[in-house]
C-alpha cells in the first residue's frame, strides 16, 4: 500500500507534453496568436542551443564531430534503415488507404532527424550532448538536399526546398557558436546547474509540441480524417517507431558503443523532423495531396515526442553517477 503513490506518480514533463497536445487540438488560435506562439517557440529553441554552447566544452564538441562510428550510425539509421522500412509500409498500405496517406509514410521515412528534441532528450537521458548536436545538425543540413532528391526519385513529384538551411543556421548553429565563444567564461557556472538546464530543455519541448499541433490544426491537417484512419495511422506509427528504437539501441550496443553514444544514436536516429517536414511538403507536393501527406508526419511527431520523453527520463534516472 505504501508504494502505490510512487507507482501512480505522473512525470510533469510527460504531463506537460500531453497537455500541450490536447490544447493544440482543442483551442482555436487566431493567426496572430499562432505567429506569436511560433516566435516564442523559436526563441526557446535559440535559448536551448545558446545554453548548450555555453555549457559544453569545445573539446567535447570536436570529439563528437570526429566520432566517425557514431555519426555514420546516425546517418545510416536516418537515410538507409528508416527509408527501407518506410518503403515497405508504403507498399503495404497503398492498396488499403490510397496514395495520399501511404505517400505520407514514405515521405516521413526520408525526412532528416529532429534537432531540438533529439538533443534535448539526449541531454535529459545523460548521453553525449556534444555528439548529439553534431549528429542532428549534420542530418538536417544533408536533409535539405537528400530529402528532396529522394522524393523526386521515389515519388516523382516536382519542387524543392532550401529555406530550411537558413533556419538551421540562424536558430540553431548561430546561438550554439555564440555560446561556445562565451563557454570559457561561463561554462563552469552552467555545468554546475543541471536542474536549470533541464527545465529549459523541458519547457522548450512543450512549447514546440504546442506550436506544432496548433499550426497543424489551423492548416486543416485533420480535415477528412476519420477515427478509424487515426487508429490505423497510430498503430503503424508506433510499430515504425518501435522498430527504429530497437534498431538504434541494440545495434550500437552490439558494435561496442559506450552508453552515452548509444543514447545519441537512439534519439537522433529514431526520430523525424516535423519542422522540416511540413514546409518541405508544401514545396514538394501538389496542394491536392499535401494535406493527406502531412497527417502521418504530424501523428508520428507527437508519438515520438511522447515515447522518447518517457525513455529519456528513464535513461536519465538509471544513468551511472558522474
Amino acid at each position: 500500500m505504501s508504494r502505490r503513490p510512487s507507482k501512480l506518480k505522473i512525470d510533469p514533463f510527460v504531463a506537460g507534453i500531453v497537455s500541450a497536445m490536447a490544447l493544440g487540438l482543442a483551442l482555436p488560435v487566431p493567426a496572430k496568436g499562432r505567429e506569436i506562439l511560433s516566435m516564442v517557440a523559436d526563441l526557446s529553441v535559440c535559448l536551448v542551443f545558446l545554453v548548450y554552447g555555453m555549457r559544453l566544452r569545445t573539446s567535447e564538441v570536436l570529439a563528437g564531430l570526429t566520432n566517425v562510428k557514431l555519426q555514420l550510425s546516425v546517418l545510416l539509421a536516418t537515410y538507409v534503415a528508416f527509408p527501407a522500412f518506410g518503403f515497405l509500409m508504403y507498399k503495404a498500405a497503398e492498396p488499403f488507404w490510397g496514395h495520399g496517406f501511404a505517400t505520407g509514410f514514405l515521405y516521413l521515412s526520408i525526412l532528416p532527424s529532429t534537432i531540438q528534441s533529439s538533443v534535448t532528450f539526449v541531454s535529459i537521458a545523460k548521453g553525449n550532448v556534444a555528439a548529439a548536436v553534431c549528429s542532428a545538425t549534420i542530418s538536417n543540413i544533408l536533409g535539405m538536399f537528400v530529402t528532396p532528391l529522394l522524393v523526386l526519385l521515389a515519388l516523382d513529384v516536382g519542387g524543392a526546398s532550401g529555406g530550411g538551411l537558413g533556419s538551421i543556421v540562424t536558430k540553431l548553429l548561430a546561438p550554439f557558436i555564440v555560446g561556445q565563444l562565451f563557454q570559457p567564461f561561463v561554462g563552469g557556472w552552467f555545468r554546475a546547474r543541471r536542474s536549470m538546464v533541464k527545465k529549459i530543455d523541458n519547457s522548450s519541448i512543450i512549447l514546440i509540441v504546442l506550436s506544432a499541433v496548433v499550426n497543424a490544426t489551423a492548416e486543416g491537417a485533420w480535415a477528412g480524417v476519420t477515427v478509424w484512419t487515426v487508429l490505423v495511422l497510430l498503430a503503424l506509427s508506433v510499430a515504425l517507431l518501435a522498430t527504429m528504437l530497437a534498431l538504434t539501441w541494440f545495434v550500437p550496443g552490439k558494435i561496442g558503443m559506450p552508453r552515452e553514444d548509444r543514447i545519441v544514436v537512439l534519439m537522433c536516429g529514431s526520430k523525424k523532423s516535423l519542422a522540416t517536414g511540413l514546409p518541405m511538403a508544401k514545396a514538394l507536393f501538389p496542394a491536392s495531396t499535401v494535406g493527406a501527406v502531412i497527417v502521418p508526419v504530424v501523428l508520428f511527431h507527437q508519438i515520438q515526442i511522447f515515447v522518447c520523453a518517457i525513455i529519456a527520463a528513464r535513461l536519465g534516472q538509471t544513468a551511472p553517477d558522474d
